[in-house]
């Protein structure tokens, strides 16, 4: 939240001494604001009277409020030579210190000032004001009370002191005091009822805090002062979207856009403009949002820094990540300090791969806007991919062929830096049929790493051993696996790879030991239209002189975003050159069809504490050879819980008819749980001594 800096013009009463009536025009300029034509009229009565105190004061004061503090300074100095125990004069040098920005100088002389005549308003409030400037605002409402005793009821400190509240809580508001911000701000409502301003920051206060109802209540406050409707819509409108009510929110921006006419003022019309065009985006109704910022852009000219806004978070959602930060570089050229730039640009750079310059802006914007939430909830996100973590996975599972197989396994990742992560995973699993009387073991264990070549190119290998022991057959096997991943465009994906596994779903499956050689291919495409595409193909050859060919393909439906929600359609096809049936299911030809509905509340949208799931529900059609079609169905589900954000459980489980889903065709069900804990709380790294 910015706190707005007011310096309150004070001492025009001090042009009235001495003040003849030639001189009443210049006074009225002053009195009226009108600055540059006061310095113009007595700069005219000073080639007449170049002594004379009054207009050399007035002068000064002109000057000063017409942007010249240094010139200011200047005059008042060279007043204060002559005229240096003059008190009136003294309290116009201390205003131009402020008018300066030398806020630890104007400190030190309204120190002096203050104690000279503790009575004096000008002199209190001139002290409160440049303790606010400092941000020392506890001592500032100290001085500004004194110079309310003075004067009671003066507006000119009273609207001092609700400015330096709006700094005292935005202080409170950075180290999380919120309710301590909330009292602040109500106490200003008591002084200066119904204030937008005032009601304005305690709403922003609320969002930051995710008080929402809160928040829409002040906005709809602010909506009661006809002068302020644009305002209390904007903010509704802003308060439906974080609620994740997109489509209110659009309604209520176009309602505002209804609004504007001839009359309003220009930065209130860009700001409503501004939540209209969030508000298509955040309905994804790009094309819209598209028309209405080129509505704002002229060719050839620098947008102003709300439409670069706009056209880097269009491109975001667009996953168009190399044309915002484009955008968002500009912005920063014009303006560094810029809080969308920089955390706009930490956010596109993470999604491009990155990571350090996806540091460098966060850092920078917490750098602008000390502990910022959004920033501080973005490094700590970033942090959460470069912690080591250890999960932990136990499962039961059974078929109607009467095989029963549990499994335990770990699994940890170790990052050293941005680039590169070791792997590690272990996994126990025994089989068991209760009519063959047969039992198996297995043990798996794997190291390997990950290392990203590219921002959009990472290679990830690992390699180790299997070993198998039951009462036919005991052996041990070379595992590995190989992959890349790459990101060739907006909105691809391409997994590519080898993987040696062995075939372990059932004890007579693993007593064969029966090795897979995949070559695989994983390619998935999004759309800017909710339409996305997954498609996979493995080839695979086995030791037991057999190949396998499988391709699987989705096409699915973004229904909505948050929670996801989807539809769609999966193919499979599956064929194998020997068929061998009596011992795996090897089919010469088999084709799946289904339909299938998907919804998603991921863990990782959670800050804190709170459940997540994800159910899959599809049914369909499976044609095997020259058998007639069977019907087909498939369950999956998950409930979990984020502890916090260093642990997470879920409970899981499957069902399904899908004879593709098993090696033997049958009705197959697991459940289990899964656990995943941060080993630590950050990086073993320091991120920001790597830059």
């Amino acid at each position: 939240m910015k706190v707005k800096r007011f310096i309150i013009v004070y001492l025009l009463f001090t042009c009235y001494f001495g003040v003849t009536q030639d001189m009443k025009e210049g006074f009225s300029y002053l009195e009226n604001g009108k600055y540059q034509q006061a310095e113009l009229f007595f700069e005219t009565i000073l080639k007449d009277y170049p002594s004379n105190k009054t207009a050399r004061l007035c002068y000064g004061r002109a000057v000063g409020l017409n942007g010249n503090s240094d010139k200011a300074v200047t005059i008042f100095k060279k007043l204060l030579e002559a005229y240096p125990t003059d008190y009136e004069i003294k309290l116009n040098y201390a205003e131009s210190l402020l008018w300066n920005n030398k806020f630890s100088s104007a400190k030190e002389y309204y120190k002096d000032l203050v104690a000279e005549d503790s009575t004096s308003f000008p002199a209190l409030l001139g002290y409160a004001n440049t303790f606010s400037n400092l941000k020392e605002y506890n001592k500032a409402l100290t001085y500004v009370d004194k110079a309310l005793v003075v004067s009671p009821g003066n507006n000119n400190a009273l609207l001092s002191k609700k400015y330096i509240r709006f700094g005292l809580a935005n202080n409170k508001i950075q180290t999380q005091d919120y309710k301590e911000a909330e009292d602040i701000l109500l106490e200003n409502l008591n002084d200066f009822e119904d204030d937008t301003e005032t009601l304005q920051n305690l709403a922003n206060l609320y969002l930051i805090s995710e008080q929402n109802n809160k928040a829409q209540q002040t906005f709809e406050r602010i909506g009661k002062n006809p002068n302020a409707i644009l305002i209390s819509l904007n903010g509704i409108s802003l308060t439906n979207h974080i609620n994740e009510k997109d489509k209110e929110a659009l309604n209520v921006s176009t309602k505002a856009m209804d609004l504007i006419d001839v009359k309003t003022i220009t930065s209130l019309k860009e700001q409503t403009i501004e939540r209209y065009i969030q508000a298509l985006i955040w309905n994804r109704k790009f094309k819209e949002a598209e028309k209405e910022i080129n509505k704002l852009t002229t060719k050839n000219e620098t947008s102003a820094n709300w439409v670069l806004a706009l056209q880097a978070t269009l491109n975001i959602y667009k996953n168009d990540f190399k044309k915002s930060i484009h955008k968002y570089d500009l912005l920063l050229e014009n303006d560094s300090t810029s809080f969308d730039g920089n955390l706009g640009k930490a956010n596109a750079s993470k999604a491009m791969g990155d990571f350090k310059n996806a540091y460098v802006y966060a850092d920078k914007t917490l750098h602008f806007y000390k502990n910022q939430k959004d920033a501080l909830f973005f490094i700590k996100n970033l942090d959460r991919t470069f912690t080591p973590f250890v999960n932990t996975k136990a499962s039961y599972s059974f078929d109607n062929g009467n095989n029963e197989a549990y499994s335990y396994s770990i699994n940890s990742e170790l990052p050293i830096s941005l680039k590169f992560k070791l792997l590690g995973n272990y996994n126990y699993r025994t089989n068991s049929n209760n009519i063959s009387d047969i039992s198996a073991k297995s043990n798996n264990f794997s190291l390997g790493f990950s290392y990203q070549l590219l921002n959009n190119l990472t290679f990830t290998g690992d390699a180790g051993v299997f070993a198998s022991e039951s009462d036919a057959n005991n052996y041990t096997q070379f595992l590995t696996n190989l992959s890349f991943n790459f990101k060739p465009f907006k909105l691809q994906n391409l997994d590519f790879g080898y993987k040696r596994e062995m075939q372990n779903f059932n004890t007579e499956l693993q007593d064969r030991e029966i090795i897979q050689d995949n070559f695989f291919v994983n390619y998935s495409l999004n759309t800017n239209f909710n339409l996305g595409l997954f498609s996979q193909y493995f080839y695979t050859t086995q030791n037991d002189n057999n190949t396998r060919n499988l391709l699987f393909a989705s096409l699915y439906y973004n229904i909505l975003q948050k929670p996801s929600l989807k539809a769609g359609v999966n193919y499979q096809n599956i064929s194998f050159k020997n068929q061998v049936p009596t011992i795996y299911f090897s089919p010469e030809r088999f084709n799946a069809a289904e339909i299938f509905m998907n919804i998603i509340k991921d863990e990782v949208t959670i800050d804190g504490k709170g459940w997540f799931y994800e159910l899959t529900a599809a049914t369909g059609f499976q044609y095997i050879e020259d058998q007639n079609k069977q019907n087909t169905y498939r369950f999956q589900g998950k409930l979990g819980y984020k502890l916090s954000n260093r642990s997470i459980i879920n409970l899981f489980a499957a069902h399904s008819n899908i004879a593709s889903t098993i090696a033997t065709g049958f009705t197959f069900t697991e459940m289990g749980i899964q656990f995943k804990y941060y080993i630590l709380k950050k990086p073993i790294f320091e991120t920001s001594k790597m830059f």
